[in-house]
C-alpha cells in the first residue's frame, strides 16, 4: 500500500521548510520511526521520522529545496508481501555496506604510537635512514622503498618530506583563498523573519543600568546550596525577577495579530532565551514561569540550552514565546538594539557585567557590580513611560532580590 507522508502545519505561522538533509533515498528499506530528513523552519532544526516501516519510493523534494505545509513529503510503500520479498535482499547490502564501512575505517585509522613505532622497525632499511625518520618523526611503513626488496633509501625519505610540504602548501593556499557557501537553513529563515519584523514593527529602544552586586552574591549562595540538583545561573533569577514585574505590567506580556486588530494579554509568562545554537540563532522559552520556582526554571534553562546548542529541538519548545532574554554579555558588549521576536512586544539585551566605581550613602566610592539593559519595544503597543516603569520595577527587585520573596507564590 502506498502511503504519502504530508508534512503538517507546524503552527506559529510557518507555512514551509527548507529540507536540510535526507537520511535516505528512493529504493530504501526503511523502520518505522526511522529518522527520514532534517527540515529547519525559522525555530529550529527539525528531524522528520517515518510512522511506518516500508519501502521508500518517491522524495518529492532534493536536499535545499523548500517543502511547503499540507504538500507531500515523501512517499512510501507499507505492502507486506514487497516487505517480505525483499528482507534477504536489504539484510545483504546492509552486510555489504557495513563490511565496506568497517574496511574503510581501517584504512583511515590511524595506528598509535607504538603501533607505528613496531610497523617502523619492520621495514627494510639501513640504521641511518631509520635516524633520519626519527628527526622528522616519520612512519617508514607509510614511505614506499625503491630500493632492493623494497628497501626504504634516503632519498625516498626526502621524497616523502617533499610531498608533504607541497600537501601543506597547498592547505595554506586553499586557507588563504575567498569562500562562498549558501545561505541556507536557520540562517536564512532567520534572516527572513528578522527583516519582517524590523519592517512591519516601529522599534524603539530603552537603555538603563542595574547594579546586581546583591544578585549575584545570592547566585553564589543558591549555587552552593543547590550544586547538587542543578546548575543555578544568573538567569533563573533574571527570568523569575521578570516574571514577578510581567505581574503588574501585563501589557508587556501581549501580543498583536498580524492586521494589527487585537491585543491580547497572554496569562502565561513564556519566557524566551535567544541561544547561539549550531545551525543559528534558536529562542526556546520556558513556559508558565509565574508558576514555577527558581530551581525548576533553572533545571529549563539548562535543559533548553543543551537542546538548542545540538540544533534539534522539540518545536514546543519554541512556539508560544511572550517576551524574550538576549545575553549578549555572555560574549561580550555593553549594551545592544536588538531586535523584537514577533509576534511578542518587547525584548531585552543583557549587556556583560562590569565591576565599576559608584558612590555609597556616605559617598565614599564602591566597587559595584553593574549591568546595562538595553530594552526594544512595539511603539504601536509600548510608550516610552510604560517601558521605563516597568524596567524600574524589574530593577528593583533585582538590586534588592529579597524583596522578590514577599511577592513569590
Amino acid at each position: 500500500m502506498k502511503r504519502e507522508f504530508i508534512l503538517p502545519d507546524i503552527g506559529e505561522g510557518i507555512v514551509e521548510c527548507e529540507v536540510l538533509e535526507w537520511k535516505v533515498k528512493e529504493g530504501d528499506m526503511i523502520s518505522e520511526d526511522q529518522v527520514i530528513a532534517d527540515v529547519s523552519t525559522d525555530k529550529a532544526v527539525v528531524e522528520i521520522p517515518s510512522m511506518y516501516s516500508g519501502r521508500i519510493t518517491k522524495l518529492y523534494y532534493a536536499d535545499g529545496d523548500i517543502a511547503k505545509v499540507h504538500s507531500p513529503l515523501f512517499a512510501i510503500d507499507t505492502d507486506e508481501e514487497a516487505l517480505d520479498s525483499n528482507s534477504s535482499e536489504s539484510v545483504s547490502e546492509d552486510s555489504e555496506v557495513n563490511e565496506a564501512a568497517e574496511l574503510k575505517l581501517e584504512l583511515v585509522r590511524q595506528p598509535s604510537r607504538d603501533a607505528r613505532e613496531n610497523q617502523s622497525s619492520k621495514v627494510l632499511t639501513t640504521p641511518a635512514v631509520r635516524k633520519l625518520a626519527r628527526e622528522y618523526e616519520l612512519d617508514l611503513s607509510m614511505i614506499s622503498g625503491t630500493g632492493k626488496n623494497g628497501r626504504v633509501l634516503k632519498e625516498d625519505v626526502h621524497l616523502y618530506l617533499n610531498t608533504l610540504e607541497k600537501a601543506s602548501a597547498q592547505q595554506i593556499t586553499a586557507r588563504n583563498k575567498d569562500r562562498t557557501e549558501a545561505i541556507v537553513g536557520v540562517r536564512k529563515i532567520m534572516a527572513q523573519h528578522m527583516s519582517k519584523s524590523v519592517s512591519t514593527i516601529p522599534h524603539f529602544t530603552f537603555v538603563d543600568e542595574i547594579d546586581v552586586t546583591e544578585l549575584v552574591q545570592l547566585r553564589a549562595q543558591l549555587k552552593d546550596t543547590y550544586a547538587d540538583q542543578v546548575k543555578i545561573t544568573l538567569m533563573p533569577l533574571l527570568i523569575k525577577s521578570l516574571s514577578l514585574s510581567l505581574s503588574e505590567f501585563p501589557i508587556m506580556n501581549s501580543r498583536v495579530n498580524d492586521d494589527f486588530t487585537e491585543l491580547t494579554y497572554v496569562a502565561s509568562h513564556n519566557v524566551g532565551m535567544a541561544v547561539d545554537g549550531r545551525n543559528g540563532l534558536l529562542v526556546p522559552n520556558i513556559k508558565d514561569v509565574q508558576t514555577r520556582s527558581i530551581v525548576e526554571i533553572a533545571a529549563e534553562v539548562s535543559r533548553l540550552t543543551d537542546a538548542a546548542r545540538s540544533g534539534i529541538i522539540n518545536l514546543e519548545e519554541l512556539r508560544g514565546g511572550t517576551i524574550t532574554i538576549s545575553n549578549i554579555g555572555a560574549i561580550g558588549g555593553i549594551s545592544a538594539a536588538p531586535i523584537i521576536n514577533s509576534p511578542e512586544v518587547a525584548i531585552v539585551a543583557l549587556g556583560k557585567i562590569q565591576d565599576l566605581p559608584r558612590f555609597g550613602n556616605n559617598n565614599q566610592v564602591l566597587s559595584r557590580k553593574i549591568m546595562s539593559v538595553s530594552w526594544s519595544g512595539d511603539h504601536r503597543v509600548i510608550d516610552g513611560a510604560t517601558i521605563a516603569r516597568f524596567n524600574n520595577c524589574w530593577k528593583a527587585y533585582l538590586e534588592s532580590p529579597g524583596t522578590m520573596l514577599a511577592t513569590m507564590i
